[in-house]
């Protein structure tokens, strides 16, 4: 077990990825364990870990977020931010943030969500005056959102994980994603005050009403998934075909943006993004599967158990643990790995499976812009042509307001747990 944990860690610094580091520690720890019957199974772990109906929906909003871009929605809804709230002090940063968090009740991922935005915000922002590592700090904490506000890719797989209901996950994440776009407001009014950013001019309320006009067969896309999963019409899966099939219609025949060559290209685009986060979850998958071989997953509740019996504290624990492993780990191995060894001891604190799976999903979160291998910092200062260490120091007050959002619900279940208590 220490051999594997060694290598482990030092493969991680050798910047090999991650999803091939948990394939060989996972080998390793088999073959150290002396069992060469389960190294022989183990493809066929790696193919049973994506045989699962609820994955289906992770490659469908994939290609919802592809098409939906090419269909030019995502400038809309930045064009519509922006003469709503670009009048403001610091209106570009509230036009980032309420952009990203329309564009987070569309894509559901943060990768995806961070890439996209920044190659729109970030040289806006710098045109407008802003330094460009607060306009690269601004957008990737705003694409925090994207796995957070429904629908999300990290709620469908820790439900997949956990085995509970995909649509409370995605209810439960309602008011978290709003607390905590609210915190981003709240933090850059006080950034704008302090360094007295420059205002811009109103816009007509007349420019205003067309804009919303333009952007209502967008914005329905979210409504019309939540309204299907609540009501019972379509199930999470289902919803992202439905989503595909509302963003085709809406990308061909509304917006006209989208030619029907281009989705050749969507496609094989849609297919590498899957097959990326498909391999990490069965090799996450056999990385877990391998600890519980060892008992590593019963040691440790057995060992939670004997420091605390106070669901508080464990919660805070969780905290931790989380934050400390996401500066290190890809958020979806963590949540794959982890998932089964804390769901089995959760009755023991009363806690609900669905708050701690949004408390977990915010963590990894947080994890994308933490260093030293946080993904989000590397994929916004590639785009963004920031240096790494500016981009820390501005992105630094943003983590701050999201692990006090973290805390919030941590201590304030009921902020999670009353919409899915609503419809339940």
């Amino acid at each position: 077990m220490i051999i594997s944990l060694v290598l482990f860690l030092l493969f991680l610094l050798l910047r090999i990825p991650i999803a091939i580091v948990l394939g060989i520690t996972s080998v390793i720890l088999l073959f150290f364990a002396g069992n060469l019957g389960l190294i022989i199974n183990s493809p066929q772990r790696l193919f049973s870990a994506l045989e699962s109906y609820s994955l289906l929906a992770i490659p469908l909003f994939m290609l919802a977020g592809e098409i939906m871009n090419a269909g030019g929605i995502t400038i809309r809804l930045v064009n519509f931010a922006q003469k709503f709230v670009g009048h403001f002090r610091g209106g570009l940063a509230y036009v980032n943030i309420v952009a990203n968090t329309f564009l987070a009740a569309i894509i559901g991922s943060a990768a995806a969500q961070i890439a996209m935005m920044s190659k729109i915000m970030i040289p806006a922002m710098e045109k407008e005056g802003y330094r460009r590592e607060f306009g690269a700090a601004t957008t990737a904490a705003s694409g925090m959102l994207g796995p957070i506000i429904p629908p999300s890719m990290l709620f469908i797989i820790y439900g997949a994980s956990a085995g509970i209901s995909i649509g409370d996950m995605f209810l439960a994440g309602i008011i978290p994603g709003i607390l905590l776009a609210i915190s981003f407001v709240l933090l850059v009014a006080y950034i704008g005050y302090k360094e007295e950013f420059k205002k811009a001019e109103k816009i007509p309320w007349k420019e205003r009403g067309k804009s919303l006009i333009q952007i209502l067969p967008a914005l329905s896309v979210p409504g019309i998934l939540i309204w299907g999963i609540v009501t019972g019409v379509f199930t999470p899966t289902e919803s992202a075909g439905i989503a595909c099939v509302i963003a085709l219609i809406i990308s061909l025949f509304f917006y006209k943006d989208l030619k029907l060559k281009e989705l050749p290209g969507i496609f094989v685009n849609t297919a590498i993004t899957t097959s990326i986060v498909t391999l990490l979850i069965a090799m996450a998958s056999l990385f877990g599967w391998s600890m519980t071989f060892e008992r590593i997953p019963q040691m440790i509740a057995e060992w939670l158990t004997t420091v605390t019996t106070n669901p508080v504290i464990f919660l805070l624990l969780i905290n931790v643990l989380f934050i400390l492993l996401g500066m290190f780990i890809e958020g979806i191995a963590l949540i794959i790995i982890l998932t089964p060894i804390f769901i089995p001891i959760l009755p023991v604190f009363g806690i609900d499976p669905i708050h701690f799976g949004v408390i977990i999903c915010l963590n990894v979160v947080i994890g994308i812009l933490t260093p030293p291998v946080g993904s989000g910092l590397f994929l916004t200062t590639s785009i963004g042509k920031v240096k790494l260490e500016d981009f820390i120091k501005a992105v630094l007050p943003f983590v701050a307001v999201s692990i006090f959002v973290l805390l919030l619900i941590t201590f304030i279940p009921e902020l999670v747990l009353w919409i899915p208590s609503l419809v339940n």
